[in-house]
């Protein structure tokens, strides 16, 4: 009767510790997720951004240090993995190139420049939300870690805890704000 007694016992902790498991398994995997949509978000970013140095060359041929500035920032930020400084850099750079549609009339008014302004808009609306997302998806990762029974065995099972900021410290307090990207 005892040896019935402790094999429930332990089939109960076994089934508890696998379903501890899987949840953290799930909440684990939408927060790498979230940084996979912001990664992505960064890329299109940075793909956008010669299109938008093209544009302006146009109006502006004697701002060559602007753009060789932006093209350089965008570059090393676009090469091996996300660095808030390289980010950083990248949107100083961007700010003083779009900066330019103030001085020249005609590249306001150029219909593919504002196309490319509002392109670069909702691709800084975009990854705003994807951030706010792997925030939410932290928190819920953390909280589902930290919770009990879970706290038991998360350590025990490889599970160290996410870190909200990991990704690009250039965005921090900016999250919510809306780009502002007018002229």
């Amino acid at each position: 009767m005892d040896t019935i007694i402790i094999l429930i016992v332990v089939g109960v902790v076994l089934l508890v510790g696998v379903g501890i498991y899987n949840r953290l398994v799930g909440l684990r995997q939408n927060v790498n997720q979230g940084v996979a949509v912001i990664d992505a978000q960064l890329r299109q970013r940075h793909d956008l951004i010669p299109n938008l140095v093209n544009t302006v060359k146009g109006y502006a041929a004697h701002e060559q240090e602007t753009f060789e500035q932006v093209i350089t920032a965008r570059n090393t930020a676009a090469q091996g993995s996300i660095n808030s400084q390289d980010e950083a850099q990248l949107r100083v750079a961007l700010d003083r190139l779009l900066a330019l549609g103030e001085a020249y009339p005609d590249l306001k008014a150029s219909a593919n420049f504002q196309e490319l302004q509002r392109e670069l808009a909702d691709v800084e609306d975009k990854l705003a939300a994807a951030r706010r997302a792997l925030n939410a998806a932290v928190s819920r990762y953390n909280t589902g870690r930290e919770s009990f029974p879970a706290v038991l065995f998360a350590g025990m099972l490889g599970f160290q805890p996410a870190d909200f900021h990991r990704l690009d410290d250039s965005e921090k307090g900016v999250v919510d704000q809306v780009p502002d990207v007018k002229f």
